[in-house]
């Protein structure tokens, strides 16, 4: 409980921490009491998303919480389009009520086609069939409910308030810019007319603008492989993970005596809040996507509770230390709880085979390969060592004779060293076994076991000698098993600071020569972190059909033509220009969750792109020439698009300092940067050299 009340804490402050830029942003662009209509908008559409998420039964978590914040930047944007163009058309001379009915009949609809588009570049995670998509499919739940709920408000609140709460807009501006109080232009200011000659001089050199965004796409695609790749990041909680793996075969006792030797360590160890261990299984499951392991005799897990995110490093680089010197005897890993599904090693690499001998003799060969990687350590075979064993070889003659049956045998065995119910004890409302088994001695002692006194059938007892031969050897105290054959996996930990799949990469080339000898039938597959990413990625993939399906849907409904929709369509995939931009400057991985961000910032472009596009045809249709149309929408579009990615780029700075939401985070404000500049600059170009527009009709009209 005490480790949610302070994850939720944190999201919560980084909320507010949100909702503050987002305010200042819309006072400071807008004005104030039009900014007070974009703020009182933003508590109104929190109450409906938070009634909506609890009609649904979605919690707040840390996936929801974050999600939260995503939409945050983007939950003011149709408020923003909405009270700007009210503000534009006052400025111009309308009264409230006319101001506020245009914004309805000119933005409401492109602004719900909009909102759908930027909801359906979430789609593919809601649409994910794998533990990952669950894992993250409240981010399309929260942020889908929330940009509804901003339309809503947009059209329908958001007039109101703007009628109630809005300047006179028309004599201000003819007070500060000249004029009459009837009406004023107020793209006619020396800010909006360096605006039109810069979308003029894009327009007019348009073959330039767009080879010019078509090399820099290219360009960003081959700086992208310079990008760490990365499944899910580690957890920011405090605890750490301590596994201790004894000898397959190793009593209870040997592991329990080696977990008290390192409780020792951590009873008078500073920076440490708490620790409990488990032995013989791994902990409960505590946190979700903890790696639970199975019960075994040799194995025994520590749960230790650091005072402090600096201190738990601390700690993990003196438990590393501890485990290497102190406890040679057995292999120990230090690991930071994950996020994301649970992988266990991030990196592995499976020998799967008929034949068991053949299996480890070819993932030790692995094993080597991978060791000559500098950058991993702790790399091991998930099973390899013989457990010890003790045959009996029962002379059937002699026990006959003697009166000793196999089955009296075992059970006398069975009975001595495990144990046989007699009785129960009732201790209040708790009965408690009550066990009659041989002496320590015994049961500890391997020397004794020729002369353990088996009983007869005639009432003596004989040693066990008499009846039998003891015979020492080995076999497998476990063998895993993958579609049904054996297989072993070569497990490693990642030591520095590179990413799983760059270590693979690195390695996978060494593996070709064992590769290209495997027997057949025999298979060398990569696992840990690069397969579950890749499984995740596939099931979130397999989703993109159906987001190009809605989002074209959508795009034919509101601009009723395939070419224009496809035209907006095409600039989708530009965001990652700066995707990869941001990813690099910022030294920051591309793992799922920012490959979410990517794929949702492609509905955000598409958004502007297909707001942008429909102001154009509005124009057309309303008489003007096509270039004057494309010109005029550009500059009126500037601002509210401007503002509203302004809205969404620095509401994700808080957000970029969390480790989970952080990449995700980055690539979104580098996409949006990039994507507005391409919108207002590009989409202009590209429409004029789509439609062949030529600059001469201006002149003939």
């Amino acid at each position: 409980p005490a480790a949610v009340k302070t994850s939720v804490g944190e999201f919560v402050q980084v909320l507010i921490e949100a909702l503050v830029i987002v305010l200042l942003v819309s006072f400071f662009s807008l004005g104030v009491r039009t900014g007070l209509v974009v703020a009182f908008s933003i508590p109104l559409v929190l109450a409906m998303t938070f009634a909506t998420m609890h009609y649904l039964n979605i919690g707040l978590h840390k996936i929801s919480l974050g999600a939260l914040v995503l939409a945050l930047g983007l939950m003011v944007d149709d408020a923003i389009i909405a009270v700007e163009m009210m503000a534009i058309k006052m400025e111009q001379g309308y009264d409230r009520l006319k101001a506020a009915s245009f914004a309805w009949t000119s933005t409401a609809f492109p602004m719900l086609t909009g909102t759908l588009i930027t909801a359906a570049g979430f789609l593919p995670i809601a649409t994910a069939a794998s533990s990952t998509g669950e894992y993250t499919r409240s981010i399309f739940q929260v942020v889908t409910i929330s940009l509804i709920a901003s339309w809503i408000a947009a059209v329908m609140f958001v007039p109101l308030l703007g009628e109630r709460l809005l300047p006179d807009l028309a004599k201000r501006a003819a007070a500060k810019h000249g004029g009459s109080a009837d009406g004023h232009d107020p793209y006619s200011t020396p800010f909006y007319q360096r605006v039109r000659r810069l979308v003029q001089w894009c327009v007019r050199h348009r073959k330039t603008v767009i080879v010019l965004t078509l090399l820099a796409f290219v360009a960003s695609l081959g700086l992208f492989r310079l990008v760490q790749q990365q499944f899910f990041p580690v957890s920011g909680r405090l605890e750490l993970m301590v596994d201790l793996k004894l000898a397959e075969g190793a009593s209870l006792k040997a592991t329990e005596a080696e977990v008290l030797r390192l409780e020792k360590m951590l009873a008078g160890r500073a920076g440490v809040d708490n620790y409990v261990a488990y032995v013989g299984t791994g902990s409960p499951r505590f946190y979700l996507p903890l790696d639970q392991q199975l019960p075994a005799t040799s194995f025994a897990q520590f749960v230790v509770l650091a005072d402090s995110l600096e201190q738990r490093e601390v700690l993990r680089g003196w438990l590393v230390e501890v485990l290497r010197d102190e406890f040679p005897s057995l292999r120990g890993r230090v690991s930071r709880l994950e996020n994301g599904p649970p992988v266990g090693y991030p990196i592995q690499f499976r020998v799967t085979g008929e034949h068991i001998d053949v299996v480890r003799g070819l993932a030790r060969q692995v094993a080597a390969k991978v060791r000559e990687n500098p950058h991993v350590d702790n790399v091991h075979l998930d099973w390899q060592e013989p457990s010890k064993v003790v045959w009996l070889n029962v002379d059937q003659n002699r026990a006959r004779v003697l009166g000793v049956s196999t089955a009296e045998l075992s059970a006398f065995l069975r009975r001595t060293f495990t144990g046989a119910s007699v009785s129960q004890f009732r201790e209040d409302n708790e009965l408690i076994e009550i066990l009659l088994r041989g002496t320590e001695r015994e049961r500890l002692e391997l020397s004794m076991l020729p002369s353990l006194a088996i009983p007869t059938e005639g009432g003596r007892s004989v040693p066990l000698s008499q009846v039998a031969t003891l015979e020492y050897g080995f076999e497998e105290g476990v063998i895993w098993h993958r579609n049904r054959l054996p297989t072993v996996t070569v497990r490693a930990d990642v030591n520095g600071e590179l990413q799983p799949a760059t270590l693979v990469t690195q390695i996978q080339p060494t593996l070709d020569e064992i590769r290209d000898s495997l027997p057949g039938g025999y298979l060398l597959e990569v696992g840990g972190t690069v397969e579950d990413s890749s499984r995740g990625q596939r099931s979130v993939m397999a989703g993109i059909p159906l987001f190009i399906i809605v989002v074209v849907g959508l795009l034919m409904i509101q601009l009723k033509s395939f070419s224009r929709s496809a035209m907006v369509f095409l600039t989708a995939p530009l965001g990652l220009i700066g995707v990869t931009l941001f990813l690099l400057a910022f030294n920051q991985p591309f793992g799922f969750v920012a490959m979410l961000g990517t794929i949702a910032l492609s509905g955000m472009i598409m958004r502007n792109s297909v707001i942008l596009v429909d102001q154009i045809e509005q124009d057309i249709g309303a008489g003007h020439d096509r270039f004057t149309s494309i010109i005029d929408a550009t500059v009126r579009r500037f601002r509210p698009i401007v503002l509203t990615a302004l809205a969404a780029v620095l509401a994700m700075i808080p957000l970029s300092r969390s480790v989970f939401f952080g990449p995700m985070a980055v690539a979104i404000m580098g996409g949006l940067i990039v994507a507005t500049a391409l919108t207002l600059l590009f989409l202009p170009a590209l429409y004029a050299a789509w439609f062949r527009v030529d600059e001469d009709e201006a002149a003939s009209r």
